[in-house]
Parts: structure tokens; C-alpha cells; sequence
């Protein structure tokens, strides 16, 4: 039996997402100790002291279920920026959001659009439920709104846009995203990932909007800018009605307890999060001279990573600076073969990336 005659055919034909490679991988395939790790846009100072304390407390509780309506996180939420708990959706990280919303809302027979140099999940959860994808080519690495706008069609029914962009650090103004959806058709929904809006200096609007755009879904994650990648929490936040039905497919506990604990705890350590952005803002810093030095070309980010053109095959160069000890991301798949992302890490970190990076370039 060939059981992929069995599977739904967007799924039978599905290339996996491919993280960036464990430390523990490069450990046992090449033999190397000292290993840095800069490809998953990880936040370098780990987790905060009070997100630490907040998980050691709850780990007492770990034969309990977690609140499968997350009453405390989502309280937390609406106080620190003014929302309803009706309006927020908790995921198992952003990721989780992002895909029920496909399956709430998207039919075989419908269009998802997305823009050239965009998260790949997009591309994923679109095929997976045998709906089409759209791709508007990128202006300046980053999305084309105009364009997009003149790709919606009657069967359009999604439209995914990362605000700053992943893979390439991009970012629209508030001015164009508002102008964006004045125009957009009302039965168009928008999906806003703010994964790395934290990093940007310029405040986000776009729980502003809910109010007026009823079609508007943000999503953030305390993945990036609260250093809570490995618990997995997201949120969306939505017209109550979107909430309601995103809330019908979610499936039951998707947050556990201790990421309940540590985001809430998280949301409070202001003092944390000015020390994310610090580091973060010398850290791309140094990454920019240290590349005009080397003689190449990068793209301006308003992440926590830094997309670099290494004028050669990027394949090559990562596989290079695996054997020194240095991971990082290659983006072929994302249409950008000669370019490699670098996450922002401690000034150590980055100064090694750079002296490896130049090594490789030069032999």
C-alpha cells in the first residue's frame, strides 16, 4: 500500500519546514565542541529571570491540565495594551495561530496571498489544505502592497503579510498598512504577523485598527523579543466574532502551563525587554560594520536577525562555517540562494560569526 495515495493531496506533496540545525546535530556530525548557534532568530539572553522563577513555581503543578482558556494570560494582555479577552486567541506559539486560521477560514477552492520572500508557513498551511497560493513578487526584498492589492481576486479569501518580514528584515510603515486596508475588500481577512514588532522602533497601530477594520487579525509570539522560543505561546487578536470561531477549531490545552506562567511573568519584566532591544540594536550594529568591512551587501532589518548577500553560493558558506562551529541560515528556499540570515547574538557570538565569515570568504 502506498500510503500516500491515502493523503489529502496537498499534504502528499508537502516539502516539511526545516529548522535551523540543533547544536546537538552539528555536535555529533562534524565533531565540534564550541558551537554558536545563530539561526533561529533565538533571543541570546535566554529567558528572563522572572519567566524562570514563574516556571519553577509552576512545575510543581505539571499533573494538572493547563486553563484551556488561558484566563490569566489572556487578563494580562488586555491590560498591558487595552483589549478585550474576547478579542485574543492563545496558540502554542504563532505558528499554531497562523494554521487555524487557515483551517477556520480558507476552502480548497480559495486564494491565499502572500508576497515573494515571505515566512514559509504560509506556503504550507496553504497547501496543506489544497487552497492556492499567490505570490506577488517582493519590492526592495519586502512586500509590494500595490501589488498585492492588484492581485486579489473574487476567490481570494486570505492575505498573509510579516511586519518586520522573515527571512529578509523588511518593514512597511503604519501610514501604508492603513492605506492597505482602506482598500482591501471588507470579506478579505489579513493576517498581520508581528512576530518581531518588539524589535522595531517605531510602535505598532495595529491593535488600533481591530476597530475599524473588522477583517484584521495580528498576530504576535513571546518566541523572539521575550526569549520564550522553546515553550512555545502566541497570541492573535481579533474582531470577537474571528475569536470566537478561531476559539471552535483550536485544539483544547494547546498552551501549557509553564509557557502560561512564563508569559505572564514575561509581559511585566519591562526591564527585560529594554535589554532585548539594546542588545539587539549593538548587535545589528556590529554585524553592519562588520559586513561593510568584509565588502558585502545586506539588507536594513527591523528584526533580531540580519539577511547578508555573500555573492557566492550561500550553501556552500553555511556548510563552511558549520565546520567552524557556527550555525547559521541559508534562504535558498525563500528565492535568495546567494544570501545567509544571521541572527543577532551577544556581542561575543557575533564577533566569532563575523571572524568565521571572513575566514570562509577569503580561502
Amino acid at each position: 500500500m502506498n500510503f500516500c495515495d491515502l493523503a489529502v493531496s496537498g499534504v502528499a506533496d508537502l516539502r516539511p519546514y526545516v529548522p535551523g540545525k540543533p547544536i546537538e546535530e552539528l555536535q555529533r556530525q562534524y565533531g565540534v565542541r564550541d558551537v554558536i548557534k545563530l539561526a533561529s532568530n533565538e533571543n541570546p539572553l535566554g529567558p528572563s529571570k522572572a519567566a524562570l522563577a514563574a516556571v519553577a513555581l509552576n512545575s510543581r503543578e505539571l499533573s494538572r491540565y493547563p486553563d484551556g482558556n488561558g484566563f490569566t494570560l489572556k487578563t494580562a494582555l488586555s491590560e498591558k495594551f487595552q483589549l478585550q479577552a474576547e478579542q485574543i486567541t492563545l496558540g502554542n506559539g504563532s505558528n499554531d495561530i497562523l494554521e487555524i486560521i487557515a483551517r477556520c477560514f480558507v476552502r480548497p477552492q480559495d486564494e491565499v496571498l502572500f508576497s515573494e520572500h515571505a515566512f514559509a508557513i504560509y506556503a504550507l498551511v496553504t497547501q496543506a489544505i489544497g487552497a492556492t497560493a499567490v505570490v506577488t513578487p517582493a519590492l526592495n526584498f519586502g512586500h509590494d502592497l500595490q501589488a498585492m492589492l492588484a492581485a486579489v481576486t473574487e476567490r481570494t479569501k486570505l492575505i498573509f503579510i510579516a511586519n518586520p518580514n522573515n527571512p529578509t528584515g523588511t518593514f512597511l510603515s503604519a501610514s501604508d498598512l492603513y492605506q492597505f486596508l482602506q482598500q482591501l475588500p471588507s470579506n478579505v481577512l489579513v493576517v498581520l504577523d508581528e512576530a518581531y514588532v518588539e524589535y522595531n522602533s517605531e510602535p505598532s497601530a495595529s491593535f488600533d485598527w481591530l476597530a475599524q477594520f473588522s477583517n484584521l487579525i495580528v498576530t504576535r509570539t513571546f518566541s523572539k523579543a521575550y526569549g520564550l522560543a522553546g515553550l512555545r505561546v502566541g497570541f492573535a487578536v481579533s474582531d470577537p466574532v474571528i475569536t470566537d470561531l478561531l476559539n471552535r477549531v483550536r485544539q483544547p490545552f494547546n498552551v501549557n502551563n509553564l509557557a502560561l506562567a512564563a508569559a505572564v511573568a514575561s509581559l511585566g519584566d519591562e526591564d527585560y525587554l529594554i535589554e532585548s532591544r539594546a542588545v539587539n540594536t549593538a548587535g545589528m550594529q556590529q554585524f553592519e560594520q562588520g559586513f561593510k568591512q568584509l565588502g558585502l551587501e545586506w539588507i536594513p532589518s527591523s528584526g533580531n536577525f540580519i539577511t547578508v548577500n555573500v555573492a557566492r553560493s550561500a550553501a556552500d558558506v553555511y556548510e563552511a562555517l558549520l565546520q567552524r562551529g557556527v550555525i547559521v541560515r541559508p534562504i535558498a528556499a525563500y528565492g535568495l540562494p546567494q544570501h545567509l540570515r544571521i541572527s543577532i547574538g551577544l556581542e561575543a557570538e557575533n564577533a566569532r560569526c563575523l571572524q568565521a565569515l571572513a575566514e570562509v570568504l577569503e580561502s
